[in-house]
């Protein structure tokens, strides 16, 4: 099957469109050297996809997280194309390791692995497979140890998680055993590879792909890491603040295997005893931090994020993004408004073409010209994306911003002046973000709003914001949310829907090559919209009971003031003319965080509090922005925005 295929019509328009052009420049350009026509650029797909040779081992680890008196053994399915071995032609590796191949499917439309009788892949989840194996490039689906095929046990991003697919980049580059059968078995080599390997994923599997990054195994290329968690003890918790029930062990039971499910319980009870729902830092989540280990990276880094994610939050991007730049990794960055949402369902064509020629340079080596383009593209709204040089853009600058009392309670400024006052809320757990947002305006007891005046023009924020707040609680215990709100008109991706920023068609386009088991059509989404009189821009979390440390919370003395710094998650948004900018301050943020035992009354000293943002030409931009005349802008009272998100179960997935 034709790869791209769309319509018959469309083909013939581009075609002949592509020919009248080629025709019209062929008078006009240079001819070209030999040399630079001998130098490809793009990878074709010239090899039978049909006849691919399918094959299965399985690598040994090295550990025995099961405690079975061996070594255990990850199943790894491999696709490659049958002609390069044969003209002793070795070829890269894009892989991708995941959990979910058995037991959850990947992608829009929840593929799982697919086997004939003799145990060998017959169908792989999502198209890499059937678009870059008949490219030259081998596709190695890797089932994490304790899920699927694989021995061992899941330690949700832990030891055994990286391992699993670190052994077999080792193997695809000889440094590893692996055998034809889980558990005698022929030894078996990868001589069919260069050992050159690019890992790709979204979510857990994209985690991994960081995680395995962050241990600076050689041969590892690039990495694609797709709404990514960057360090676990973020997934749980935010500064102390539980954001979901449960814990690693429950997720560890969600995936693992049956096989495993009964060997595993001690590493369950381990991963409970060390992830308590106190928000304490642990030494488990120091395991699971990747972002320490940012200096080990050699693989080059193509970060893709919805900055409307709520399952894997932007903070994870964020603080990823920057360790890498400290340490000189090269990088690129998608950002849509989307929520947790893989870039083939929300922008496919764009994505496959870059994608294709990301690895192509990666791990084929062309000049093709995709690292001297834009280092981030951005949805700016639903399908209309912008571009810059680099990302953060240049001229980006920590702003301090600070809250002001104004004529009303609870409905104050936001400006560069340090201000003087007091603020008052009451945490009401049974509101959320939408609900303070709703009411910005107006005088509410379970927030503090603070408002700039109507912009003048465009303010864009590039980045991770943090807020300090200084609060005088009244119970012995609270939690804190400090949210950026773009108060102002507009369309945005529906990212509160269940399908979080897309509608899924009944129509397919093709991409690769297909058999009579493995389709490369897959069905085509459209962005689903959402009119809105504000839009919640970025947001972070804390227990203030946390505000020493993370490594140990505290009970505390109602009376006594406490400043506790919140972490809010990285975004770029361009406020524009007309609207305002507002900071938040509350408590409990329902159904985003888990609300504390008590319901506290915080007072929050102004001049204590502050908001520091990533604004585009920093302090002189904000004065710009916030001087001379713009209207009136949104009108007090009740606004309309997206629902309160509600995702009924919160897995990476």
């Amino acid at each position: 099957m034709p790869t791209r295929t769309r319509s018959t019509t469309w083909r013939t328009l581009v075609t002949a469109a592509v020919a009248a052009a080629v025709t019209a420049l062929t008078a006009v350009l240079p001819t070209p050297s030999a040399a630079a026509l001998s130098a490809p650029r793009e990878s074709r797909p010239v090899y039978s996809y049909a006849d691919a040779v399918r094959e299965s081992v399985w690598v040994d680890t090295g550990l025995d997280e099961d405690g079975d008196g061996r070594t255990d053994r990850v199943a790894a399915d491999i696709v490659r194309p049958a002609e390069p071995a044969r003209q002793g032609r070795k070829v890269p590796v894009i892989m991708d390791a995941s959990p979910y191949y058995s037991c959850c499917g990947r992608g829009n439309e929840s593929q799982r692995k697919t086997y004939d009788a003799q145990g060998h892949v017959i169908r792989m989840p999502l198209y890499y497979d059937n678009y870059f194996v008949p490219r030259g490039y081998a596709f190695v689906g890797v089932d994490l140890a304790g899920t699927s095929r694989s021995d061992g046990c899941v330690d949700v991003g832990g030891r055994s998680d990286i391992q699993s697919a670190k052994a077999v980049v080792d193997w695809l580059n000889g440094r590893a055993r692996a055998y034809t059968s889980r558990t005698d078995g022929t030894p078996v080599k990868a001589s069919w590879t260069n050992g050159r390997t690019g890992m790709i994923g979204k979510s857990w599997d994209g985690t991994i792909a960081n995680g395995v990054a962050a241990t600076g195994v050689k041969g590892l290329k690039t990495v694609v890491p797709i709404s990514a968690i960057s360090s676990w003890y973020d997934y749980y918790f935010a500064q102390g603040a539980p954001l979901y029930e449960g814990g690693p062990d429950e997720l560890a039971d969600y995936v693992e295997s049956d096989d495993a499910r009964a060997r595993c319980a001690a590493v369950q009870r381990k991963l409970a005893e060390g992830s308590p729902r106190s928000g304490d830092w642990t030494p488990l989540w120091t395991g699971r931090d990747y972002v320490k280990d940012a200096a080990r990276v050699r693989a080059s880094v193509f970060v893709v994020h919805g900055m409307q994610d709520l399952n894997v939050r932007t903070k994870h991007f964020g603080q990823w993004w920057d360790a890498l730049a400290k340490h000189g990794v090269e990088r690129k960055i998608w950002l849509s408004q989307t929520g947790h949402v893989d870039p083939f369902d929300y922008r496919r064509g764009a994505w496959v073409d870059t994608l294709h020629r990301w690895f192509d340079h990666e791990l084929l080596g062309y000049d093709n010209g995709v690292d001297r383009e834009p280092m981030a593209d951005v949805e700016r709204h639903p399908d209309q994306w912008a571009t810059a040089t680099a990302w953060p853009p240049a001229g980006t600058r920590t702003t301090t911003l600070h809250p002001a009392p104004g004529s009303r309670a609870g409905v104050g400024t936001l400006g560069l002046r340090p201000a003087a006052g007091t603020e008052k809320f009451t945490d009401d757990p049974r509101l959320s973000e939408t609900d303070w947002a709703a009411h910005l305006a107006t005088s509410t007891p379970e927030k503090a709003g603070f408002l700039t005046a109507p912009l003048s023009r465009p303010l864009r924020l590039s980045g991770s914001s943090r807020v300090t707040v200084t609060a005088t609680p009244t119970t012995t215990s609270a939690h804190l949310s400090a949210v950026l709100v773009d108060l102002g008109p507009d369309t945005i991706r529906d990212y509160a829907d269940s399908a979080e920023g897309i509608t899924t068609l009944d129509e397919r386009t093709c991409w690769g090559a297909s058999t009579a088991v493995d389709s490369a059509c897959y069905k085509e989404t459209r962005a689903k919209r959402a009119a809105v009189d504000y839009t919640v821009v970025s947001r972070g979390w804390a227990d203030l009971g946390h505000h020493a440390s993370l490594g140990k919370g505290e009970p505390l003395t109602p009376g006594k003031a406490y400043t506790i710094t919140l972490d809010l998650a990285a975004t770029d948004h361009v406020v524009p003319k007309g609207h305002r900018l507002a900071l938040i301050v509350a408590g409990t943020d329902k159904d985003l965080i888990d609300p504390p035992p008590t319901r506290p009354t915080l007072a929050v000293d102004l001049s204590r509090t502050t908001a520091r943002l990533p604004l585009v030409g920093g302090a002189p931009a904000f004065t710009r922005a916030t001087s001379g005349s713009a209207g009136t802008g949104p009108a007090p009272g009740t606004l309309h925005g997206v629902r309160a998100p509600r995702v009924a179960e919160h897995v990476p997935g």
